[in-house]
């Protein structure tokens, strides 16, 4: 068995990246500029902006925090959304999600400027994600073709099987994994909670790709023997006998499924690990446009 190590990838990415930003600046050419807006105080979101800043920082990369109370008011947020579509300097801007309940976050995320929008996440790059255009790629599933090429897993003719719809990760990553190339061309099923005699869909799969929500979900009996496991859920499990009282685990159940699968990505460790190093490449390509 093969672990997926996605630390060593992140890291791999991110040099890349503070090489060409490196070049840049001794060019005499400004760094690239990634805003984030986030509003309210949801602890997985402070804890991923932090690590945003950490690693924009590492590889040189400018990075401003738009952060908003919870009681924010929508055109608070829509006045800071075109305040950084106006500002040349920024190049890249991502909108943390979830929003507050009383904001419309489709209104928001429709008011970045789509040049500007690095998660992928206005209509128009979805669009032309949808028609095999270039375009950003939404950072998670952007990770899990990284991970795929760079461990030179092969998915053309292969059957693939995407464990969750969401438009974030699984709607896309099977857009990727179906497109008219080289790096993808696979066979691709996308399945749920309510798909009916799921455990034998999965067992189908030459690359079982999860993102169903829900801790340890996928057991050995829905893996095919030397299949390559993506687990891109992550959770956060109180546990007792752990020193900070909780564990961290995915959607699947690495101890049990490990011993049967070919390859398999760990959590922590795996596809969160390079997804924040996609966002990076991202605003690199951003600013690549805009020099």
């Amino acid at each position: 068995m093969i672990t997926i190590d996605g630390k060593i990838l992140s890291q791999e990415i991110k040099n890349e990246i503070s090489k060409t930003v490196t070049s840049q600046i001794e060019a005499g050419k400004n760094a690239p500029h990634l805003a984030v807006v986030i509003a309210g105080d949801d602890s997985a979101s402070l804890t991923y902006v932090e690590s945003i800043k950490k690693n924009t920082k590492e590889v040189g990369i400018l990075c401003s925090v738009y952060q908003f109370p919870a009681s924010v008011t929508e055109k608070e947020l829509l006045d800071a959304v075109d305040f950084i579509n106006q500002d040349d300097e920024i190049d890249g801007c991502i909108v943390q999600l979830p929003l507050p309940k009383q904001i419309d976050k489709q209104k928001i995320i429709q008011k970045m400027n789509p040049k500007k929008d690095v998660d992928c996440f206005h209509p128009e790059n979805m669009g032309k994600l949808v028609l095999g255009e270039k375009a950003f790629l939404p950072a998670t599933p952007h990770a899990v073709m990284e991970l795929l090429e760079r461990y030179e897993i092969e998915t053309a003719q292969k059957n693939c099987v995407v464990v969750g719809r969401s438009n974030i990760v699984g709607k896309p990553l099977a857009l990727l994994l179906v497109q008219n190339s080289p790096k993808a061309d696979a066979t691709v099923t996308i399945c749920h909670s309510k798909t009916k005699n799921l455990k034998e869909v999965c067992t189908q799969a030459d690359i079982l790709l999860v993102a169903i929500g829900n801790p340890e979900f996928i057991t050995a009996e829905y893996v095919k023997k030397d299949a390559v496991v993506i687990d891109i859920g992550i959770h956060r499990i109180e546990d007792k006998t752990a020193e900070k009282g909780y564990r961290i685990c995915g959607d699947v159940k690495f101890q049990e499924v490990s011993k049967k699968c070919k390859s398999i990505t760990p959590v922590p460790g795996g596809v969160g690990s390079v997804t924040i190093a996609c966002l990076l490449k991202n605003t690199l390509l951003s600013y690549s446009r805009n020099i």
